[in-house]
């Protein structure tokens, strides 16, 4: 007999970046297995931060089937400039609204809660206590945490903080099984919960659709220069100011282009100073499908993250990067997990945001010897194939779930 399955969680299809994607890769692959999937969700809205087109018109609470998997979405409220308090409004809109959709769903024997949202915890502890589900609270990042570090919440004594944390350890405590995306992650979590059991599902790449034996550099890369891309999110936890003196010293290079492809709650004002710098574009994120190519035409990609910010979040986007067989040039805390990665692979460079007279040395000297570029990027596909392919991670998420 077919086991149901409730995921549930605010970003889905036809998101096809960061939360959203994996989201929908998970649900689709345990419906490809033969699992009876639902998955309880909002409105498509990111990283633009609004309804999409094609679903703003719709009524607000919607059923669709989408590759085997039942989908039932509720309109949440979406703010234009996400502030800290805004996002709270944004969070009770989405768990409040899904509650009716509970009561569409098959009796789940396990549910699977995806944070952000953590009171996306609160639907799955009702549908635990109504049909003695099995709940399964999966973290891709500490969203209070993550506030906290990047500057969103600057007064980390405050009783709102100490409140939210509160609430947060409250939930994670109802979950039978709680699972999270890095190691350092783990280990943050053992701080916040006593008697749980713990498991490490990292994020994962469909490396197959990586394998492109043969393709023409993507429309957004395509001049003979040395090409630098960052393709992501453009929101708070990625050092922009650091980036912004990065360009000015790669003024000191010739024949160097830098391509951004992104969206997010900072795009604006980052793309006002993007577009003082002529040897800089400026792209929207593109479709998933093209994201395979978008990354091969690179030859070195780029992530700078806020310092502060360490193993609160994992980023999903250095799998692709490093997937895509090129080198990648990543800084941040030191004492991060994407550090020891990058470390052990071999297939790219760790800085700490101090060092940008090192980082143009090592772009220097990429671009002066394409074997070793290849060299490293080579290195950094093995490492993601051997133990970051889909299959892999997700045959090791399904053995879990029938053991529990």
């Amino acid at each position: 007999m077919k086991k149901n399955i409730t995921l549930i969680g605010v970003n889905y299809y036809p998101e096809d970046s960061a939360i959203g994607l994996y989201s929908t890769q998970k649900a689709e692959y345990l419906a490809s297995k033969g699992y009876n999937v639902s998955v309880v969700t909002g409105f498509p809205y990111y990283p633009q931060w609004e309804i999409r087109s094609d679903y703003e018109k719709k009524q607000n609470w919607i059923k669709e089937t989408i590759n085997e998997v039942k989908v039932y979405r509720y309109k949440q409220y979406v703010p234009k400039y996400p502030t800290f308090l805004k996002r709270i409004r944004h969070l009770l809109s989405f768990t409040l609204g899904s509650i009716i959709n509970l009561f569409k769903i098959s009796k789940p024997d396990y549910v699977i809660c995806i944070v952000p949202f953590t009171s996306s915890i609160l639907l799955g502890w009702f549908l635990k206590i109504r049909y003695r589900s099995k709940l399964w609270v999966h973290i891709q990042d500490f969203e209070f945490d993550a506030a906290i570090d990047s500057g969103l919440l600057s007064n980390k004594k405050s009783s709102v903080i100490k409140l939210l944390i509160y609430i947060e350890k409250t939930l994670f405590n109802k979950a039978d099984i709680i699972s999270t995306i890095s190691n350092g992650m783990l280990s943050k979590l053992n701080n916040k919960v006593k008697n749980k059991q713990l498991y490490y599902l990292t994020n994962w790449l469909d490396t197959d659709a990586f394998n492109i034996n043969s393709y023409s550099n993507h429309k957004y890369l395509i001049s003979n220069k040395f090409k630098i891309l960052y393709s992501g999110n453009i929101g708070a936890k990625q050092d922009w100011t650091f980036f912004f003196k990065f360009l000015e010293a790669l003024k000191s290079l010739d024949n160097i282009e830098v391509v951004v492809v992104g969206e997010g709650a900072e795009g604006a004002n980052v793309k006002k100073v993007l577009d003082e710098y002529s040897f800089v574009s400026y792209y929207n994120l593109v479709e998933f499908k093209e994201l395979p190519n978008l990354l091969n035409s690179a030859d070195l990609h780029i992530l700078f993250q806020k310092k502060e910010v360490i193993d609160t979040v994992m980023p999903s986007k250095i799998l692709g990067m490093m997937g895509s067989g090129k080198p990648s040039l990543i800084t941040g805390n030191e004492m991060s997990e994407v550090k020891k990665i990058i470390d052990i692979s071999k297939g790219g460079f760790y800085f700490g945001n101090d060092k940008i007279k090192d980082i143009i040395d090592v772009i220097s000297n990429l671009k002066n010897n394409p074997d070793y570029a290849k060299e490293v990027g080579a290195n950094a596909k093995t490492y993601i194939v051997q133990n970051y392919s889909k299959t892999i991670v997700l045959d090791k998420f399904i053995d879990k779930i029938n053991c529990i």
